[in-house]
């Protein structure tokens, strides 16, 4: 996560969703800090625009609604945060562009979020209460990690790496590695490094 933006002191919520409607820049905001989004490749917007497009699909005609990237999650009274997409089956905050109960949440990860993905975020996206699936993405590489909420709503973990199709509960439907990356060419080595990947030799 990126330095924080500050007025030499704490941001109040309403300070910091003023800023928001001014500022060119996006912010996430965790107990008064300000952090500032970072641009995303052209790789992560690849994968992002299928994956939005195949929820996009299965949620037609029904009460659900996908947004990608505009849209803020708050989650109790001081965070709120830039998911890459959301499912949100109900209402969504319009004046101030802010949902409180998406069902589904996806982070297209970079070597430079990745361990807040996995980490910070993970757990502040499980104590959502109408959250059922997270996905955390990999743009270097195919591989995806599902987080669900299983019928006795404890959070369980699966990997999916190179293929394999992944079970969405909202909208109900299923995403494939092959939907996720469709258009994307496997990564070399170079082209890994130059967006941030660290690759062990021989690799």
């Amino acid at each position: 996560m990126t330095s924080p933006f500050r007025l030499n002191r704490m941001l109040t919520v309403e300070e910091y969703l003023e800023l928001e409607e001014l500022s060119q820049q996006r912010h996430e905001y965790v107990d008064g800090d300000a952090y500032p989004v970072g641009s995303a490749t052209y790789r992560h917007n690849q994968v992002l625009g299928n994956i939005f497009t195949r929820l996009r699909q299965a949620a037609k005609g029904g009460p659900c609604t996908v947004s990608v990237e505009m849209i803020k999650l708050r989650i109790g009274k001081s965070r709120f945060y830039y998911p890459d997409g959301m499912v949100v089956c109900g209402s969504i905050d319009l004046s101030a562009d802010t949902a409180t109960n998406p069902c589904c949440v996806i982070e297209v990860t970079s070597p430079s979020t990745a361990r807040f993905d996995r980490s910070e975020k993970l757990l502040a996206y499980q104590r959502v209460e109408s959250l059922k699936t997270y996905l955390i993405v990999e743009q270097g590489w195919r591989r995806v990690t599902r987080h669900w909420l299983d019928s006795q709503r404890e959070w369980q973990q699966e990997d999916f790496n190179g293929e394999g199709a992944i079970p969405i509960a909202c909208p109900a439907t299923t995403l494939t590695l092959d939907e996720i990356y469709e258009g994307l060419a496997p990564l070399t080595v170079k082209e890994l490094e130059a967006i941030g990947y660290v690759v062990a030799a021989g690799a």
